[in-house]
């Protein structure tokens, strides 16, 4: 067993592996075609924001959307991890946003370009405390779900999702060996929307856990 500390796995993982449009109504929603395979891309851990501190709008932007998601906690790492046994990789889950400068990755996609900008800014991932994986024994059919100003944004389930947890695991880890303390975002249902400086966000799993982040600006 690792020394580390895998529920402060933040200060050491080395990366965070998102998912996007796994979930047929938010690829609807932003006119994106359904994928028959996972749309993979990349935040680096600093990207990692937790309570307390403020999601900063990143001055190119002047839409940033919230996507609210369950994530996946890797606590033992792997290379072509069959989907038979993939559920042994993880060691719990965080709920986090995957904060998106949409108007930035609009223009990034119409030019064919990545969506480094767009997604993998700094706080651009907020997450909760880690959740032991025992607390949450069917991670796909859980609720999830986000307001803004008090006002419910998304409201989804995981039983929603086109590719399920092991599917992705087994994925990803046959393109990008997963290591200890690694965080996959797995993806958000409908009801993406824009925030502004001093919005509040609320997030939560009911009966496991809840978190409020405020936007600002940097100084």
């Amino acid at each position: 067993m690792s020394a580390r500390n895998i529920a402060r796995f933040w200060e050491w993982g080395k990366k965070i592996i998102c998912v996007g449009r796994n979930y047929a109504d938010h690829a609807i929603e932003l006119k994106n075609a359904i994928p028959s395979e996972p749309v993979l891309f990349l935040k680096p851990p600093s990207a990692y924001v937790r309570e307390g501190s403020p999601i900063l709008l990143p001055f190119y932007t002047s839409n940033l959307h919230h996507e609210v998601e369950l994530g996946v906690v890797i606590g033992k790492g792997g290379t072509a991890i069959p989907q038979s046994s993939a559920m042994e990789h993880v060691a719990g889950y965080v709920l986090c946003l995957d904060m998106t400068a949409r108007d930035v990755q609009d223009e990034c996609k119409s030019k064919g370009l990545p969506w480094t900008l767009a997604k993998a800014f700094n706080t651009s991932c907020p997450i909760s405390d880690f959740i032991p994986k025992e607390k949450i024994p069917d991670p796909g059919s859980i609720d999830l779900w986000l307001k803004v100003n008090h006002i419910v944004k998304q409201n989804g389930s995981t039983s929603q999702m086109i590719f399920s947890i092991p599917y992705l695991i087994n994925y990803i880890s046959e393109i990008i060996s997963l290591e200890e303390g690694d965080l996959i975002l797995t993806g958000t249902p409908k009801g993406v929307s824009s925030v502004q400086e001093q919005d509040e966000l609320q997030a939560g799993i009911d009966g496991i856990v809840t978190m409020t982040f405020k936007v600002d600006r940097k100084s």
